[in-house]
């Protein structure tokens, strides 16, 4: 018995999330620190290549305008398409903001520069966003995505800061509003160790 074929379907969500993804990967890495202001929603990923000795398989792929190891992916959406509203709103500059804050977190920090990050950034239609997203995730297993949470994360407000301190702050503190958080049972050593192992089985 002959095995069935399946037809590539162009149209397949998955097909249409991955031409987005690999849209975003054929752009070139910009510095993460001197964006030029743009508008739009949409999909990015940033690049480390500095010193930070547990990140140092990362960095061997990314030195010399390699960038093939993102450290993290993330995405940018409209204020309406989180809340279940229509396509199409205005983005304004949300995926500019979002780098940007982005940056000034890795800028408060005591062990990271910023001129050892850089970034691709894709505007896309809000429908494909997050697909793109997952997809890039699904791809790379970033490290800041999957195992040192918190980089994304924005302070909780006054008198909301009784919850964990997020791991990527222990890592690198530096961020006045994480300092308020409940210490964790694990410290920086730990979760190096945690690093080097998982770098370990994914960057070589």
């Amino acid at each position: 018995m002959s095995a069935e074929i399946i037809p590539f379907n162009p149209l397949d969500k998955a097909n249409l999330g991955a031409s987005v993804a690999e849209a975003l990967l054929a752009r070139p890495a910009i510095p993460l620190g001197d964006l030029s202001e743009f508008r739009g929603a949409g999909i990015y990923a940033i690049y480390y290549s500095g010193g930070f000795a547990p990140y140092a398989p990362i960095a061997r792929l990314n030195v010399k305008g390699a960038h093939r190891m993102p450290i993290y992916v993330g995405k940018a959406v409209p204020a309406g398409s989180r809340k279940g509203g229509v396509l199409d709103a205005n983005p304004g500059k949300v995926l500019f903001k979002r780098l940007c804050e982005h940056a000034d977190s890795i800028r408060a920090t005591s062990n990271l520069r910023i001129e050892d990050f850089a970034c691709r950034h894709l505007v896309v239609d809000d429908i494909w966003i997050p697909l793109g997203e997952s997809l890039l995730i699904a791809r790379f297993s970033p490290l800041w995505n999957s195992l040192i949470d918190g980089f994304g994360n924005h302070d909780p407000g006054s008198g909301r800061h009784a919850g964990m301190r997020p791991r990527w702050d222990v890592l690198h503190p530096g961020r006045a509003w994480a300092s308020k958080c409940k210490d964790r049972q694990e410290n920086a050593s730990d979760i190096k160790r945690e690093v080097l192992n998982f770098l370990g089985n994914i960057a070589g």
